[in-house]
């Protein structure tokens, strides 16, 4: 077991070690988090059954299941042939069990057996956002006054996240369907597989394996592969729009137009009202609208320091204060070339995706 003097960056390095990715992970090394049973697992999720899969992921499928004494939880089951997704497992493992956030989706435990690997958590009864933001007959479920609340809230999972845990951590896959709901329709940030950890004030690195989502990278992040506190402001103003209209990114396209594009054009006419969703238009505050059009495309803005820091986004989401006025965002171009040009370096599809950049 490690000693508790060690400090919590280098412990969890150990953790990740290629000996811990075996089978010889064990209770006391990650202290409070529980280990199942493979049969208790088995049992809860009636064997993996299809009438229990909630999902699939980039690296596994995800199962509702129940245990002995009622309480329902969500299996994540990592996929057998993802030797890619073992990493992003003990990722997971080691960093959601020390971070506790009414914001962030709760591990209960894992199972490892075999070649098997489980990651446990709180079950969300209302799954993920995009089951209703992109459903046409649920999202008017999602008023607007749900959606500022949701808005809020993940912006406050960002902020200790970024700011006020232990570890500061980079999400770095943000996104609509890593935004988990509970009963009362409040937002949980999930998936931390991908994520990076710091301590002190450091807040940026850069990676040679880029991973992320197409749509939600922040272009310093997509062609360089330098990740920052910032690259997650990005992916939650992609974010904020996409809860505002109703609009998935990856599949808008008005008049050529991407969805950025879209909001600017907005924005710049009417400050932005008329980008929500319309199904849900009759219960908004059109300055409120507006206002949160405005946050989005300051947090899209191409270079980093144009952006707000994550404690600037929370204070100008919950405050009326003056807003600076954007920039133009740089939108994609929607051509048979660039687009020929990005698949030469990422598969478009909705998955996670990662790309290998040269040195």
């Amino acid at each position: 077991m490690l000693s508790t003097n060690t400090p919590l960056l280098t412990q969890i390095s150990a953790y990740k070690s290629k000996d811990a990715c075996r089978n010889d992970l064990k209770p006391q090394d990650v202290p409070g988090l529980h280990f199942f049973e493979m049969n208790t697992i088995q049992t809860a999720t009636n064997n993996f059954s299809l009438s229990n899969k909630l999902g699939q992921g980039g690296f596994g499928s995800v199962y509702k299941g129940k245990l002995q004494d009622g309480k329902e939880i969500a299996v994540k089951r990592l996929s057998s042939s993802s030797g890619q997704g073992k990493e992003e497992f003990m990722n997971e493992i080691v960093l959601i069990s020390k971070l506790q956030h009414k914001n962030l989706v709760r591990i209960l435990g894992c199972c490892i057996e075999g070649e098997e690997r489980l990651l446990i958590y709180e079950f969300m009864s209302n799954k993920s956002l995009d089951t209703f933001l992109f459903d046409s007959r649920k999202r008017v479920e999602i008023d607007w006054p749900k959606r500022f609340n949701i808005i809020q809230g993940i912006a406050r999972g960002l902020l200790y996240l970024h700011r006020d845990s232990r570890l500061k951590v980079i999400h770095r896959d943000l996104k609509v369907s890593n935004i988990l709901l509970d009963e009362k329709m409040n937002p949980k940030i999930s998936d931390f597989g991908l994520a990076r950890m710091y301590q002190g004030t450091e807040y940026q690195d850069n990676t040679h394996r880029v991973v992320g989502t197409l749509g939600y990278m922040a272009p310093e992040y997509a062609w360089t592969g330098v990740f920052s506190e910032k690259s997650d402001i990005y992916s939650y103003g992609v974010l904020l729009l996409e809860i505002i209209s109703g609009e998935k990114i990856s599949r808008f396209s008005c008049g050529g137009k991407t969805l950025l594009a879209y909001a600017w054009e907005f924005w710049s006419e009417n400050r932005g009202t008329n980008l929500l969703d319309q199904v849900v238009a009759d219960s908004c505050c059109p300055s409120e609208v507006g206002r949160c059009v405005q946050i989005g495309l300051l947090c899209v803005q191409h270079q980093p320091v144009d952006r707000p820091n994550t404690l600037e986004l929370l204070y100008i989401l919950t405050t009326t204060s003056d807003l600076p006025t954007p920039k133009q965002p740089t939108f994609v171009v929607h051509t048979s070339d660039c687009e020929s040009h990005f698949r030469d370096l990422i598969t478009v599809n909705e998955m996670t995706q990662s790309v290998i950049l040269g040195r």
